[in-house]
């Protein structure tokens, strides 16, 4: 009998999408004859919204998104090709299914992440996806979280309700749902920016849902 819930966040938890992702922006950029970023100052944005990594990057919110537009069309074409699962994340996910309901938290657009874990054949794990389109504020809000349990069962507690994610994001977003989280070492924040947020922190998701398990 499954007892517990565990939502998954996706890019560095899940997957990696680093290559697809920076090669959209770049794309994007040069849509609009703006010089290309460089991939290590989009590696530190992964996990924010589209909309605030284009603002963080120079370009002004009201041109936001005719940008957003540009990224999307590109990396809806390359993103199965150019992503890959993370080492040992179909594992986690088997192992969570067999004592867990599983849902997925992202700012990544909903619909790319349902074509992504289809593509990885995954998809029929999760009860729920929920990407930034499902929502009006994303993680760090709390909103994302409650909007999955919202598609959940019900009578399970918050101690047994896990948040697994590789940036403060994740943690924050539990931390305000008041359920419980893990940070995970295999994407895009270090273990002392971690360690910042939380104490329960994992090499990778199958680490951290070995734990859970064992609680």
């Amino acid at each position: 009998m499954k007892n517990k819930i565990v939502l998954f966040d996706l890019d560095g938890t899940l997957i990696d999408s680093t290559q697809a992702i920076y090669e959209s922006f770049c794309t994007a950029f040069k849509a609009f004859n703006k010089d290309t970023p460089n991939i290590e100052s989009i590696k530190k944005l992964i996990g924010y919204t589209l909309e605030d990594i284009f603002i963080a990057l120079g370009i002004e919110e009201k041109e936001c998104p005719q940008y957003i537009t540009a990224y999307k069309e590109h990396y809806r074409q390359i993103c199965n090709k150019k992503t890959i699962l993370l080492e040992n994340a179909k594992e986690s996910i088997l192992k969570a299914y067999e004592f867990a309901y599983l849902g997925i938290v992202t700012t990544k657009t909903g619909l790319y992440s349902k074509d992504l874990l289809q593509h990885f054949n995954v998809l029929q794990y999760f009860h729920c996806i929920i990407g930034r389109e499902n929502v009006t504020k994303p993680k760090p809000n709390k909103e994302p979280i409650l909007k999955a349990l919202e598609a959940l069962p019900k009578g399970i507690s918050n101690s047994h309700i896990y948040m697994i994610g590789d940036t403060p994001l994740d943690i924050l977003a539990a931390k305000e749902a008041n359920i419980q989280s893990f940070g995970v070492l295999s994407g895009y924040a270090s273990l002392s920016v971690l360690q910042k947020y939380t104490d329960k922190i994992a090499r990778d998701s199958l680490e951290a849902i070995s734990i859970i398990q064992s609680i």
